[in-house]
């Protein structure tokens, strides 16, 4: 469908330009609608103006009890709206954004899958959402016991011994691995000193081991995108804690020597740990446990389906072998003949690494990613990787040949493509991604795997149909046609958004991250 060119929209370089034409839907479906322009909060609102009905604040008395450096009058400058303006201006905003439930999502290496309204249901059922952590045990069983068999089923689909569910996200899940490594090292008398990291791992895992106190050594992937058994075999040395491997690694390919890799470092007593990132490629499938890994994390929003970033707060439960279990943090859900209960005390766990954050987890994303596992069972969790493979794969195969494949190599659940092929037209990477927005379409990851220049990382997962994978490819394939007759409308991209193209240099080296009044942002 293509709304009436007499729009008043229509006309000028956009009227010539079909996909700029903000009438014109591309191949996404994107046109444009009303958008407001919508000011700062701080900008809303009138002095006086409330928008809830409060008790009266409580005397000086209680005041009296704080220090004086901790007491203020109020706050200058804080808006004062009515409840109204609160919802119209934040319910606006979120008409700018792009989500999963807007549009295809094809991050890749994060995974954007749709995450089911059942296990979201689920989760705000008042028994669960309302639940207080200081909840006594015998008044949390329900809790206690979900919490219980997403350890057992977390600890079987990755072929380990254990799983912790404390870390709050993958990240901190990274660090409490690394943690674990450190720990049983220094049980055998030697911390280790060096973590070797491949130039293909997820790029959070340098900051884990050098926030555990290790020199990060880098290794070189081979022409094929793998890690190879020599590389590792010529770092080894009794002073390596760890190897870090993702698997599949950030190219989308599956790391096919892992086994021989985890028999090097175990012969010089070190540890394998896994970056699970990615394993939604490997549902049902293959194991970690199985390959050799001792340690791995999950991110429970990439790989069952409990929501991303603002809609978090995020997962990053840890599954590791027996010699790891004891150093597991706290707390941790025990079975007994009286019940469910959680070990908070250290006396009990003696080699624990202790509390990594307050409380016990994020319970919500419990909640969610055990509801996909119970809903999934066995076969859906295998379909899910087989899925993920087959999507990615249909994308390549459309892809190749329009867009230059810097591997060849089999990919697995993502395929990193580049812009060698535009270097002719002037047009990169950059504004491939800002003309997909026109297109409808979120950009893929971008110059990210490091090791491809210009990268374009695409993941589809196994949420989206064949029509929507189509109709990217669609996309894609008209950018680089267009780029080809006429780069300089690809270079002006995104025309179609609220806001055209910002200048993120500028944004990264001098945010404006707080408001103060009569400011102005030059």
């Amino acid at each position: 469908m293509e709304i009436s060119a007499a729009s008043p929209q229509g006309g000028g370089a956009a009227g010539r330009d079909p996909v700029s034409n903000p009438v014109t839907p591309g191949a996404g479906g994107a046109v444009r609608g009303i958008a407001y322009e919508e000011p700062l909060l701080f900008e809303h609102g009138s002095r006086g103006r409330c928008g809830v009905a409060l008790p009266p604040a409580p005397g000086a008395e209680v005041a009296s009890d704080l220090p004086a450096a901790l007491v203020r009058e109020g706050v200058e400058g804080m808006p004062e709206l009515s409840e109204l303006e609160v919802v119209r201006h934040f319910t606006r905003l979120s008409a700018w954004n792009h989500g999963i439930d807007t549009g295809f999502y094809p991050l890749g290496s994060c995974t954007m899958k749709y995450n089911p309204k059942s296990s979201e249901a689920l989760a705000r059922l008042p028994g669960f959402a309302a639940l207080h952590p200081l909840t006594p045990p015998e008044l949390a069983q329900g809790a206690l016991e979900l919490m219980y068999q997403l350890e057992r089923a977390l600890t079987e689909i990755a072929g380990m011994d254990a799983t912790t569910l404390t870390p709050a996200a993958g990240a901190q899940g990274e660090l409490c691995g690394l943690m674990l490594i450190r720990a049983w090292h220094q049980a055998h008398g030697n911390p280790r000193k060096k973590v070797l990291i491949p130039d293909t791992a997820h790029g959070t895992n340098p900051a884990s081991a050098a926030l555990n106190g290790y020199t990060c050594v880098q290794l070189a992937s081979g022409p094929d995108g793998r890690l190879h058994p020599e590389t590792v075999a010529a770092a080894m040395d009794e002073d390596v804690a760890a190897i870090m491997i993702t698997n599949p690694n950030t190219l989308g390919i599956f790391e096919s020597h892992i086994a021989e890799i985890a028999a090097i470092v175990h012969g010089k007593g070190g540890l394998v740990y896994g970056d699970g990132a990615n394993m939604n490629a490997l549902l049902g499938v293959a194991r970690p446990g199985d390959m050799g890994f001792d340690v791995i994390q999950y991110n429970l929003h990439k790989t069952f389906a409990t929501p991303h970033g603002g809609g978090g707060p995020g997962s990053g439960p840890v599954a590791v072998k027996a010699t790891l279990a004891p150093f597991l943090p706290l707390p941790v859900v025990v079975k007994e003949a009286s019940g469910y209960r959680l070990v908070t005390d250290p006396a009990e766990r003696p080699s624990t690494v202790g509390k990594l954050r307050e409380w016990w987890g994020n319970f919500g994303m419990f909640v969610r990613a055990w509801a996909c596992i119970r809903e999934y069972g066995p076969e859906g969790l295998k379909a899910t990787g087989e899925l993920a493979v087959l999507n990615a794969n249909y994308a390549r195969a459309r892809l190749q040949g329009t867009y230059n494949l810097p591997y060849p190599t089999d990919s697995l659940h993502e395929v990193v493509f580049d812009d060698r092929g535009l270097k002719a037209t002037g047009v990169t990477t950059m504004d491939v991604a800002k003309r997909l927005i026109d297109h409808g379409f979120h950009p893929p990851t971008i110059y990210f795997p490091l090791v491809v220049h210009g990268a374009l990382m695409i993941e589809p997962t196994e949420t989206e149909s064949k029509e929507a994978i189509d109709a990217f490819v669609d996309a894609m394939k008209a950018i680089a046609e267009e780029a080809a007759v006429d780069p300089e409308a690809v270079k002006a991209a995104p025309v179609k958004p609220v806001r055209a193209r910002l200048d993120e240099t500028r944004a990264a080296r001098k945010p404006v991250l707080r408001w103060t009044p009569g400011m102005k942002v030059e």
